[in-house]
């Protein structure tokens, strides 16, 4: 059903009333505190309930609202989260004004241009998947054979490696090119220096709603329940960096140096009308924990952008999340079933998202097959990686029935090393 909200909001903005994303905010007079994206404004939560405007819902807040983080409002579970959504959707739409007690709501709506976005959750433990076999095989032939690009393991188990929550920044946030050991191909031993390679990597990423006990598991198939809301994702990556210590034991140096993370978290609430199958065929069957009544994915149109320094600009990947082969289902179902605790807040990104087409590569190691084939803009420039001074711009967002949902974008720009 349509819903028209009671100020205007551009049919083409990520965050109609449809959305109502969760984030953190601060203000020149504002702690960093929860908030609701609407149009291109934020709904100040702790305004709203301070105003007595929130007293209709049954769930009787406490500290949630003007917590610095998300978590408090997440852990206290469905019943509050849901509640504050949908019960500020009614407040914001047309037809509701007797719910404002003659109160104006311009009082409590924040221009996002005076805002200063934060990492909306405490992420306590992060872990990056490796789930679109579009990807993984692109890789593979790259590094080893061609006519075996996947390994053995690929197709029956979800495969990630634990990362690193305190280096994940909030968009917008700007980073230094790391150091670390480099093995040229010409050289018999390492060198160490500024990598030379910087990645991006187009993901998405679920946040956990609910804690787990130790030697506990969740099943495939009510995963779903353990889901807060997804986010937008790069995991910045330096090349020449995993290249030479991923063997034997995966990515350390050359990934845990940045990530840039999404200031709004879009609700599982808000992407079912948006939900479709895996494009993928599961061969072989996978193991019956990981077996899924229904294998499902959200049509998310990704984009990623890269923005020079001199200014030249270009659009170079579209891909879909529905292109993954691993699901969300069974990526939190594959890590707890050994057991392994999860906490509210904890963060499960997908790996990078490549899909068929050569257009749809989510990042600079396959587009530009391993430096092979520079990226030209129409000034002239050519990139095979990133050079100081430039930005990569990701988005994404669902559109159906003139419904559209969205995420805004992660931006990041590339400092130089110190």
């Amino acid at each position: 059903m349509q819903l028209k909200p009671i100020f205007p909001v551009s049919s083409t903005s990520d965050f109609s009333i449809h959305n109502l994303p969760f984030g953190i905010f601060s203000t020149t007079n504002l702690k960093a505190r929860a908030g609701i994206r609407l149009g291109d404004f934020i709904i100040h939560l702790e305004g709203l309930r301070a105003a007595g405007l929130l007293d209709g819902m049954a769930f009787k807040f406490s500290n949630e609202l003007s917590s610095n983080c998300l978590n408090p409002i997440i852990e206290a579970g469905p019943t509050c989260w849901k509640a504050v959504r949908i019960y500020v959707q009614k407040l914001f739409s047309e037809g509701n004004e007797q719910m404002w007690n003659g109160k104006k709501h311009n009082e409590f709506l924040i221009p996002i241009s005076e805002t200063k976005m934060h990492v909306p959750v405490r992420i306590g433990d992060y872990t990056d998947f490796y789930s679109s076999e579009y990807h993984a095989a692109n890789v593979g032939a790259m590094f080893r054979d061609p006519k075996n690009p996947l390994l053995p393991n690929w197709k029956h188990i979800p495969v990630g490696y634990h990362g690193r929550s305190s280096s994940i920044v909030v968009s917008g946030t700007d980073f230094k090119r790391p150091k670390g050991q480099i093995k040229p191909a010409s050289e018999e031993v390492p060198v160490f220096g500024s990598s030379k390679q910087i990645d991006l990597e187009l993901e998405t990423g679920f946040i956990v709603s609910r804690n787990t006990e130790m030697g506990s598991q969740i099943g495939v198939d009510e995963a779903e329940d353990y889901i807060f809301g997804m986010v937008l994702f790069n995991d910045w990556s330096a090349r020449d960096i995993q290249s030479w210590e991923y063997v034997p034991l995966g990515p350390f140096l050359g990934k845990n140096f940045c990530s840039s993370v999404s200031a709004w978290v879009v609700t599982m609430d808000a992407l079912q009308q948006f939900r479709t199958p895996m494009q993928e065929n599961q061969e072989p069957e996978v193991l019956p924990y990981l077996r899924q009544n229904k294998r499902w994915t959200f049509d998310i149109q990704l984009e990623a952008e890269m923005i020079l320094h001199s200014g030249a600009r270009k659009t170079i990947s579209r891909t879909n999340q529905k292109y993954l082969y691993w699901s969300m289902n069974q990526q939190l179902a594959h890590h707890t079933v050994n057991g392994c605790p999860m906490r509210v807040g904890d963060l499960l990104a997908s790996g990078t998202i490549s899909g068929p087409r050569e257009n749809s590569l989510g990042c600079l190691l396959e587009i530009t097959k391993r430096g092979q084939n520079p990226i030209e803009f129409l000034d002239g420039s050519k990139r095979t990686f990133l050079e100081d001074g430039d930005a990569i711009v990701l988005t994404g967002f669902c559109q159906k029935d003139g419904i559209r949902v969205g995420f805004g974008e992660v931006s990041g720009t590339l400092l130089a090393a110190d």
